[in-house]
């Protein structure tokens, strides 16, 4: 795991030697630079040093006859398998991945990325052709960003990297900043900087003096495939087999190796496999001990008790940590690392345990991420599978359904919940899907706007995004399929995946996703939708697996999260968000949103009368990221 970077154009050397220092503290292990002259290009790289901790295998890093150079972020997991076929044809002198990726790139071309079984953004110089080839794997779990300023093309690992290329244009994109507010996090290649792009999931660009010459995917399109003749006994065993060769696979290290437990099904099953694999101590394993919120209003329970259960049934060494209230609503850091205005104080606590796990000497951190993407785990799931209760109404009564709802209390969280899932019940089933997805809805959003913002163009649909994810699908995919598509596609790659990397990165800590194992995600996609959602219970067959191998009680919990109380943290209005971030101040001098409908809809939050806390925060992390970001240099 590591920080690269790299630039085309007149200030390209520079560019890259500047960009070492932002990206040092995802490679706190080493650096370097390349500068090409002929094609006036420039490659940086910091490194975390986790395989082949020596120096031959610091980056850039070149092959001997000077074909090609490459800097690399990831980790390849079959790259012993992928070196043992290269060995007869290429002279190795390192021992870990990286040298494997340039010599199956020598070997191969482009045909190399879909043979790569890991996790990466690559970019590699070809000498022969003076092409530059960039690529992000499958699943997105490692980041690329991407910008064009006058004179110039530059890419990195994070945003901030980039801001320092000559003449970059900061104007902020209108339907980036309402994809913001409307599902907490950036779904697509948008970026607050028009100019800024993310590569999406399982692409590769090829450009040739900075200009693209050809891209493409290197994945296939998920549930193209028919489903798979297993019995639930056979899906079972092949199942648990599968994740003992993916977690086995990514154990693969040479420092220590330890993993998030929350005590919820997902990490539990991916502990229960790392201790049985571990030798030598008992894995270490962290968890947040909560500071305390309300269950009932919050909708979730404190995990430390299951985690205790587990890490005392499989034995392994339970390290927990304290998170402050103060520290949950630090948008200032979180926008920072996160270089998004991604509003979710889970990604904070998700740096707080790494920050441990690194003063323990821990930098590989195993995470249960992916299992509700993958095996249908969020309530959104089970939603939809309700709709088979009423979505055989005509459109009128359903409409009545919808208005009824609006008449249930926000209050104990069923409520609210009943009324997001109904909340578009007289739509067609697309736009019900894409409903779950979003905190609040476009009609809604449109009245937040101000004048300055609505005469910058016109006013931004959310819904385009996910729209053109869903046309992307296979036509006899199942709702349920759909649906984890758009989990995979956008929740998973630009939410959960992107605060994961960047927050554990920020700590000099790698974290690997064992769920989205090419060879497990091809198991999930073939199975039958009512193995993954079963009636009410989500993960039926990932559940059936885990028994006999975690406790009975984390099987049969439901679904919950961090236990981070952001109802009542922005609902009582005594912090930043609303006295600072949100003060009509504050929103008059930003121009994006109207001081009065900010004002009004955080007291209509307050009185309870709609569920707004996670918007009030989105909005706030939009703010806090322009002052950051966008009002002056950034300081690196």
């Amino acid at each position: 795991m590591c920080g690269i970077f790299g630039a085309v154009g007149p200030a390209a050397e520079p560019l890259a030697v500047r960009a070492v220092g932002c990206l040092r503290h995802r490679g706190p292990d080493g650096e370097g630079v390349a500068f090409f002259a002929a094609t006036s290009t420039a490659l940086s790289h910091t490194r975390l040093a986790i395989l082949d901790l020596g120096p031959s295998a610091s980056q850039p890093i070149s092959d001997s006859h000077g074909m090609a150079t490459l800097v690399f972020n990831g980790e390849i997991y079959n790259y012993r398998e992928l070196r043992a076929e290269l060995e007869g044809a290429y002279q190795f002198r390192s021992t870990g991945d990286t040298e494997v990726v340039l010599a199956a790139y020598l070997r191969w071309g482009e045909a190399m990325l879909p043979r790569l079984n890991g996790i990466f953004a690559l970019a590699l110089h070809d000498h022969r052709d003076r092409s530059l080839l960039l690529a992000r794997d499958a699943l997105g779990v490692k980041p690329l960003y991407l910008a064009r300023s006058p004179g110039h093309f530059a890419f990195a690992s994070e945003l901030k990297a980039l801001l320092a290329l000559p003449g970059l244009d900061r104007t902020l994109d209108p339907q980036a900043l309402a994809n913001y507010v409307t599902y907490l996090y950036g779904p697509g290649e948008a970026t607050p900087f028009r100019s800024v792009k993310k590569l999406r999931p399982g692409r590769f660009m090829r450009l040739i003096e900075g200009e693209v010459e050809r891209e493409g995917s290197f994945v296939p399109r998920p549930f193209d495939q028919p489903e798979l003749p297993l019995t639930e006994a056979g899906a079972v065993k092949e199942l648990r087999r599968r994740m003992d060769v993916a977690v086995r696979r990514q154990m693969v290290s040479d420092v220590p190796v330890g993993a998030f437990l929350s005590g919820g099904l997902d990490s539990s099953a991916i502990c229960a496999y790392a201790a049985r694999i571990q030798t030598g101590a008992p894995l270490d394993c962290f968890t947040l001990r909560s500071p305390g919120a309300s269950g009932s209003s919050e909708g979730f329970e404190s995990d430390l008790p299951y985690a205790q259960e587990v890490a005392r049934t499989i034995g392994a060494n339970l390290h927990m940590v304290d998170v402050s209230s103060d520290e949950m609503l630090d948008l200032d850091r979180l926008v920072w690392e996160l270089d998004e205005p991604q509003a979710d104080p889970a990604a904070l606590i998700t740096q707080t345990i790494c920050a441990h796990a690194r003063r323990q000497g821990i930098k590989v951190l195993l995470s249960g991420v992916g299992g509700d993407d993958v095996f249908a785990g969020y309530r959104r799931h089970a939603a939809l599978r309700i709709e088979r209760l009423w979505r055989w109404l005509p459109r009128s009564a359903r409409a009545a359904l919808r208005l009824a709802s609006r008449g249930l209390p926000l209050q104990p969280a069923w409520g609210r919940r009943i009324r997001k899932g109904l909340s578009r019940a007289d739509r067609d089933s697309s736009e019900r899907m894409i409903g779950y997805h979003q905190w609040i809805e476009p009609e809604i959003l449109k009245t937040l706007w101000s004048d300055e913002f609505r005469r910058c163009g016109p006013i931004p649909e959310p819904d385009v995004v996910f729209a053109d994810s869903l046309a992307d699908t296979p036509h006899a995919t199942s709702d349920l399929n759909r649906m984890l598509l758009l989990e995979r596609n956008h929740f998973l790659c630009d939410h959960n995946l992107n605060y994961a990397d960047k927050m554990s990165m920020s700590q000099g800590v790698e974290v690997r996703i064992p769920f989205l194992d090419p060879d497990l995600l091809a198991l999930a996609d073939r199975l039958p939708s009512d193995f993954k959602q079963r009636g009410s219970t989500g993960k039926w067959i990932l559940r059936r697996a885990m028994e006999g191998v975690i406790p009975a009680s984390v099987i049969k919990r439901s679904k919950t999260g961090f236990g981070i109380p952001v109802r009542h943290l922005v609902g009582r209005g005594d912090g930043r968000v609303l006295s600072d971030y949100l003060s009509p101040e504050s929103v008059r001098r930003r121009g994006i949103f109207d001081p009065s409908a900010v004002a009004r809809l955080a007291s209509e939050n307050a009185a309870g009368r709609v569920d707004a806390s996670y918007v009030l925060l989105a909005m706030a992390a939009v703010e806090a990221w322009c002052r950051r970001f966008a009002d002056k240099p950034v300081s690196l």
